[in-house]
């Protein structure tokens, strides 16, 4: 019965001790960007990105690999700095933006990569209504005070490409390319403690 007990304290300790280690952080949308490049034609390489870009990453400074992280896009915030590009992008053809209105991405794995700020992100991604898992290749910038603000602030760069067919989304293949190159860089906040 002694043990039973002290094994449920252990256990109850070490619980404890992971939860107060993770800390939800803000995603700062002013400092994050979702941005993507695509082959037109095998002649160039254009661009596009998100504008507007909402969620949470509950980071584990003592051990990330226990991190997550849930991520919102809003798809009508797409901007490749050509009008037309953009509303024809956000209509059936390809995100169809009046139907699925938004993209996640929620982690599922977290592990060490070849250095101590390296990891791979395993996930869900829903684009278009689809969700298919990904593995996105994430390094830790920085992980402490902001000089600013003064908020405990973490910044992340990601990237991954991923078959915008799997999504649902194969317009024009392959004269544009179904491989579509995604790299996402955020700075995330933990809220200001009240004042005492």
């Amino acid at each position: 019965m002694l043990k039973q007990t002290l094994l449920a304290s252990a256990l109850a300790l070490v619980s404890g001790s992971v939860f107060a280690a993770t800390e939800a952080y803000t995603i700062d949308g002013n400092h994050t960007q979702a941005n993507f490049t695509w082959t037109h034609f095998g002649y160039s390489n254009p661009s596009g990105g998100f504008n507007d870009i909402s969620g949470t990453i509950n980071f584990d400074a003592e051990d990330p690999t226990r991190s997550s992280v849930d991520v919102s896009i809003a798809i009508d915030s797409l901007n490749t700095q050509v009008e037309k590009l953009d509303e024809h992008l956000k209509k059936a053809d390809f995100f169809d933006a009046a139907k699925y209105p938004t993209a996640t991405f929620k982690s599922t794995r977290i592990v060490k990569g070849a250095t101590k700020n390296e990891f791979k992100v395993s996930g869900d991604l829903t684009i278009h209504g689809v969700t298919r898992p990904v593995t996105l290749d994430a390094t830790l910038n920085r992980a402490e005070a902001h000089p600013m603000s003064k908020k405990p602030t973490i910044g992340f760069d990601g990237s991954v490409t991923i078959k915008r067919s799997d999504f649902g989304i194969g317009a024009y293949v392959p004269n544009v390319s179904d491989e579509i190159r995604i790299h996402i860089t955020t700075e995330a906040s933990v809220a200001k403690p009240k004042a005492e």
